[in-house]
C-alpha cells in the first residue's frame, strides 16, 4: 500500500510538472511567433538568499515560525533567454541548506509536545537544477536596453534536486553529523514489510513571483521568492513509522532512530527535562516528580514499533528567497532596411 501511494504521489508530481514544461514550450513557440519585430537577447545572474523548509519538524500550521526560526541560506547561478516582450526560459543551479529541530520549533506553549519529544533534528544542502519559465507583466519594449524600468514577473518549471539529511549524533563532545539514509532509520531496506532506502534525488515544481529594477543599460537586480514541491517526504529524514529497533543494522542506526530518551538535544545541547515531563502529563498522566522522565518515556507506547514518527499525508517542501544581479547579453538590433 505504502509503494502504491508513494508512485502515485510522484506520478501526480511528474505530470503537473510535464504539463506546465509543454505549456511554457507551447507559450514560446506562439508567442515567438506574434512578436516579430522583438530582438531576443539573454541575460546570466547570481544570486544569494534564505531557504526554509516545511515538513515534519516545520510545520504548515505555523507558516511565521516554519519560515523565520531556522531560516538558513542559498546561492544561485543562471542563464536566461528572453524570446517575447513577456516569455522568456531560465535554466538555474541552486544550492540551499535547509534545516530542522523539534526542540527549536516544539520547545513552547505554541509547540506541539509529541514533537518536542520525538527530539529530531536535520541539515539538508540541497542542489536544485531548474528549468522555469518566465511571464513578465510589464512586456520588454522592441530590444533589450528599452525594457522597463520595474518589471513584476511570475515563473513555474520542473527541476531535479540532489539531497542528502545529516544529524549530530549523541556524543556532544565532538561534532560528527552521520548521512541518515544509509542507516535506515524507519528500517528502510530491512527484512519485512519495510519499504526501500528512499532516493537521494527528487523532482520539484517551482513556482514564484519576483519584481525587476533596471540598474542600468546592462544590469538589474531582482528579487524574487519561489516556492518548491517535491515528491519527497523524506528531506528531513522522517515520514512514517518507528521501525522494530531489533531490524536496524546497529547501534548508532537506532540511536538516530528514536531520539526520545536523550537527555540533551543533540544539535545546540538543549535540557530537555523540563519539556519531558511537560509531554509524560499531558499524554500519559505521569506527574511523579521522583521519576526520571527519560526513563518513564521508555515504559510508554511512545516511539514503539509502528507508532507514527512522522506525518506520510504529505511531502516535504522548501522555499527560496533570493536577491539577484543580472548582466544583460544584447543581441545586435537589426534595422530595418531603407526603401
Amino acid at each position: 500500500m505504502h509503494i502504491f501511494f508513494e508512485r502515485n504521489r510522484r506520478a501526480r508530481v511528474a505530470g503537473m510538472a510535464m504539463a506546465i514544461l509543454v505549456l511554457l514550450v507551447s507559450e514560446a513557440a506562439t508567442a515567438q511567433f506574434k512578436s516579430s519585430n522583438f530582438v531576443p537577447y539573454s541575460s546570466v545572474s547570481v544570486g544569494l538568499g534564505t531557504s526554509s523548509y516545511f515538513g515534519e519538524m516545520a510545520p504548515y500550521s505555523r507558516p511565521l515560525a516554519s519560515i523565520f526560526g531556522m531560516m538558513r541560506w542559498n546561492a544561485s547561478a543562471s542563464y536566461a533567454r528572453h524570446f517575447t516582450p513577456r516569455f522568456g526560459a531560465r535554466a538555474s543551479f541552486t544550492w540551499a541548506r535547509i534545516s530542522g529541530d523539534d526542540l527549536k520549533l516544539n520547545n513552547s506553549d505554541k509547540g506541539f509536545p509529541i514533537s518536542f519529544a520525538r527530539n529530531l533534528h536535520f541539515r539538508n544542502d540541497l542542489k536544485e537544477f531548474a528549468l522555469t519559465g518566465i511571464f513578465k507583466l510589464i512586456p520588454d519594449s522592441r530590444s533589450y536596453d528599452r525594457r522597463p524600468q520595474w518589471s513584476p514577473y511570475i515563473f513555474a518549471g520542473i527541476a531535479a534536486v540532489a539531497h542528502n539529511p545529516v544529524a549530530r549524533i549523541p556524543d556532544l563532545d565532538g561534532d560528527r553529523w552521520v548521512k541518515l539514509q544509509p542507516l535506515g532509520t524507519e528500517g528502510q531496506g530491512s527484512p519485512g514489510y519495510y519499504p526501500k532506502p528512499y532516493s537521494l534525488v527528487t523532482l520539484a515544481i517551482p513556482v514564484g513571483f519576483g519584481v525587476r529594477y533596471k540598474f542600468n543599460q546592462r544590469f538589474d537586480l531582482s528579487a524574487e521568492v519561489g516556492f518548491r514541491f517535491t515528491t519527497s517526504d523524506y528531506l528531513d529524514d522522517v515520514s512514517r513509522n518507528y521501525p522494530d529497533p531489533n531490524v536496524l543494522k546497529d547501534d548508532l542506526a537506532r540511536s538516530m532512530s528514536n531520539r526520545s530518551a536523550e537527555p540533551t538535544a543533540a544539535r545546540k545541547g538543549g535540557d530537555r527535562t523540563a519539556g519531558l515531563r511537560d509531554f509524560l502529563t499531558q499524554q500519559y498522566g505521569i506527574t511523579d516528580a521522583g521519576i526520571d522522565p527519560f526513563v518513564a518515556i521508555g515504559q510508554t507506547e511512545y516511539a514503539t514499533p509502528g507508532t507514527l514518527r512522522g506525518n506520510p499525508a504529505r511531502n516535504d517542501n522548501y522555499l527560496l528567497g533570493n536577491i539577484h544581479l543580472t548582466y544583460i547579453i544584447g543581441s545586435p538590433i537589426k534595422c530595418p532596411p531603407l526603401k
